[in-house]
């Protein structure tokens, strides 16, 4: 009979981003069992504490910060996009503009505060307000984008948070009807250059608000997810215009391109930092 390790030996390996080879391992006995869990507790604790002191004494920046700024100096600088800052609080009527009303699956996700307000489970209610009263204002294309927490009551798995952080770019009046997919498959493709990810692939999806989406996946699983309109959503915000949009998640991002096991490692916590734990 083959040995496993325990579900406390695991969850330990997990929390020290042990590779699943290793986690899933199979043993002859018992003691093989836990002296090859012993030797590895040590090495990925000892891998953890050094990549803190190389953290806190050189490199002083952090790969979830390291992976924001990339593409943020990127959409800025190469693209013509502006960073903008909108509230981590909005209402009710912005998530119903958005076709989530009390029907909606996502609506059990939301954190919902008094006074018919929530803490934004996605940035593109935001956005879409802001894009559209920027459009009133000017002639020109609006590019902008943001990068900030977002909140749902999400599953606790290794690929799931309740608080994590979006980069969100939209781009209203920038692009002709008809060639939508084209500029979110060009921006895909540079985005995913510029942060050095190679193995990727582009998976059109349907959806229950933007009825099509472009998505962005390493390994099946999904890194980003662009949409575009004119769009049936759009009458909704005083929109006509023909815009696309990409919305990444940042950890996962970073679980992609360091090859790592658990987004919690590189989320907002104060029990790892840049994704090593804190209690070794």
């Amino acid at each position: 009979m083959r040995e496993y390790l325990t579900v406390t030996q695991r969850q330990r390996l997990v929390e020290l981003s042990a590779p699943e080879s290793e986690i899933n391992a199979a043993f002859a006995t018992k003691p093989e069992r836990n002296l090859f869990f012993k030797e590895k507790e040590k090495l990925y604790a000892e891998q953890s504490r050094s990549h803190i002191f190389e953290l806190l004494d050189k490199t002083h920046r952090t790969m979830m910060q390291d992976t924001e700024e990339t593409l943020s100096d990127w959409l800025m600088s190469k693209r013509g996009f502006t960073k903008v800052t909108t509230p981590t609080i909005i209402t009710a009527d912005m998530l119903s503009r958005m076709t989530i009303d009390n029907e909606h699956s996502l609506t059990k996700q939301v954190f919902w505060l008094e006074g018919k307000r929530c803490l934004r489970p996605m940035l593109a209610p935001n956005l879409y307000e802001l894009m559209g009263r920027l459009r009133k204002i000017t002639s020109q294309p609006v590019r902008i984008f943001e990068c900030g927490s977002c909140f749902r009551k999400e599953s606790q798995g290794a690929k799931h948070l309740n608080e994590f952080t979006m980069l969100n770019l939209v781009e209203l009046a920038g692009v002709e009807d008809g060639d939508q997919m084209n500029r979110l498959k060009e921006l895909a493709h540079a985005a995913m250059a510029v942060l050095g990810i190679i193995n990727y692939e582009l998976v059109t999806e349907s959806s229950a608000v933007y009825d099509e989406t472009l998505d962005i996946t390493v390994n099946g699983q999904e890194l980003a997810s662009g949409a575009h309109g004119p769009h049936p959503l759009d009458d909704n915000w005083q929109i006509s215009d023909p815009w696309i949009g990409i919305g990444f998640g940042v950890e996962r991002i970073v679980m992609a391109k360091f090859e790592l096991n658990h987004i919690k490692s590189v989320g907002r916590s104060l029990g790892y930092l840049d994704g090593a734990r804190l209690n070794i």
